[in-house]
């Protein structure tokens, strides 16, 4: 009867790694890969219109300090 006790015991620690390993899988936030693309695409547009000439120097880092800053 005690041998019982002992692997009940082994069975609840396989039930709590099982528990921590879905937590750590599916809880922990991850950057959003839709949030990045979006935002690469901002400053990829930024840059174009940079190359193009539409932009002064001024502008360009004004715009490129408000894209970075709403990255964070």
């Amino acid at each position: 009867m005690m041998h019982d006790w002992y692997f009940g015991g082994m069975h609840w620690i396989w039930w709590i790694l099982w528990l921590i390993l879905i937590f750590w899988i599916f809880l922990i936030p991850y950057p959003t890969p839709g949030q990045r693309r979006s935002k690469d695409k901002a400053m990829e547009a930024l840059r174009e219109r940079y190359a193009r000439g539409e932009l002064s120097d001024e502008e360009f880092e004004q715009k490129k300090k408000v894209l970075q800053n709403r990255m964070k």
